[in-house]
């Protein structure tokens, strides 16, 4: 008999909570701490409001602004940012606005946001801006860390991928040639502002593709969130305010735990990859044509089948999965993607893209499996057959 056991990382349960005091507590900003030192906050908002104080607690009184965004975003947000900045004690403020696009997450894009602040000279105290998605922050993060070897940057997502994911931790990094995130730094952001109000102008399969690392981060962490995102999906989907506003906080509960016990990635940190090695691999197989939520979505279940059929987990606890990633309408086979591209799976160069993945450690692939819901493993043993037999699953 396989028990389930429940693996909790003292996240308030909001569920038990009256509407008010859950909106009080959905609203407290969370500082993430390295060796027990605050480092930076994630602040919590519906709307944008002064950034006075944002701009005295830095200290960029009279330093300069560079807010950095894509095309799709900068349509919506771009100029209410800037206007706010500029109503605050700083000299300048400026824009650079990229393609939107995963296609254009490469050094290309990042030299071109180090041109223009070398031509607004740009120092030392001055701070970039990521106003976006995952894209976006990454970049931004990548060129701080590089530039005159590290500025600040504060991280704005407008995306729910990014602001339960990406946005936290100091990950930057670009794509290399087609290969996920080759180049790219440990950073740590200044501030990460998280408007929820943002989240009612994303396409509705940007939206959707954010719950794939929501329901990682349940998968691997707390199986009392991998019930309530069960119980609580048509409310989620339907981007209802206090619902949303739960899951988002509880995630960023989550990610800050894991990264403040590993900053760096040497260990508990891999956990946060379920998912991710076969996931980036369709990612790029499928030539970016897929969002990063949908492969990670088909990537969550080859982890999750890999570890029923090493009798880690049980049917069921395989089944719940997929179950749970279905409620919340993302793809779960190769079938549910041909809508977005009619390309031949190859499972062999699939599984072959994995031996260049950032996350392998010599010849092993160091793959997170989970032996419960709440409870992932690292293992570097997991062969190429193995993968592949997953990969056929999403055949079926």
């Amino acid at each position: 008999m396989i028990y389930l056991r429940i693996i909790i990382l003292r996240i308030p349960d909001l569920s038990l909570l009256t509407n008010n005091t859950k909106a009080d507590i959905i609203m407290q900003n969370i500082t993430v701490k390295r060796n027990a030192k605050p480092i930076y906050d994630i602040i919590f908002t519906s709307e944008y409001s002064c950034f006075d104080e944002l701009i005295k607690k830095l200290n960029l009184s009279g330093r300069k602004v560079c807010i950095v965004s894509d095309s799709n975003v900068a349509i919506h947000f771009l100029d209410e940012l800037k206007s706010l900045f500029e109503k605050c004690d700083i000299s300048a403020c400026i824009t650079h606005v990229f393609n939107a696009g995963e296609e254009n997450k490469n050094t290309d894009t990042v030299f071109a946001i180090i041109e223009d602040l070398i031509k607004n000279h740009f120092d030392r105290n001055d701070v970039l801006v990521a106003l976006g998605g995952g894209v976006t922050g990454d970049m931004t993060g990548f060129a701080a860390s590089i530039y005159l070897r590290g500025i600040k940057f504060i991280q704005v997502p407008t995306s729910l991928l990014a602001m339960v994911d990406s946005s936290i931790g100091g990950k930057t990094g670009v794509d290399f040639k087609g290969y996920k995130n080759m180049v790219g730094a440990f950073h740590m952001p200044s501030t990460v502002l998280i408007n929820t109000g943002n989240l009612s102008t994303l396409p509705k399969r940007e939206y959707i593709s954010g719950f794939a690392e929501i329901i990682k981060h349940a998968i691997i962490a707390d199986n009392y969130y991998f019930k309530y995102l069960m119980d609580n999906y048509n409310k989620a989907v339907n981007l209802d305010t206090d619902c949303i506003k739960e899951i988002i906080y509880w995630s960023c509960r989550i990610k800050q735990s894991v990264v403040e016990k590993d900053p760096t990635e040497k260990g508990i940190r891999a956990h946060l990859n379920f998912g991710h090695t076969l996931g980036h691999a369709i990612e790029k197989y499928m030539d970016f044509k897929l969002l990063h939520g949908e492969c990670i979505s088909l990537g969550l279940v080859c982890a999750a089948y890999i570890s029923m059929k090493r009798n880690m987990i049980a049917a069921y606890e395989y089944t719940m999965i997929i179950d749970l990633l279905k409620k919340y309408t993302l793809p779960v086979s190769f079938a549910d993607i041909k809508q977005y591209s009619d390309k031949v799976i190859d499972y062999d160069e699939i599984a072959a893209i994995t031996k260049s993945d950032k996350k392998s450690d010599g010849k092993r692939v160091k793959f997170v499996l989970i032996d419960s819901i709440g409870n992932a493993v690292i293992d570097t043993s997991v062969t190429e057959s193995e993968m592949k037999e997953a990969l056929r699953a999403l055949g079926e």
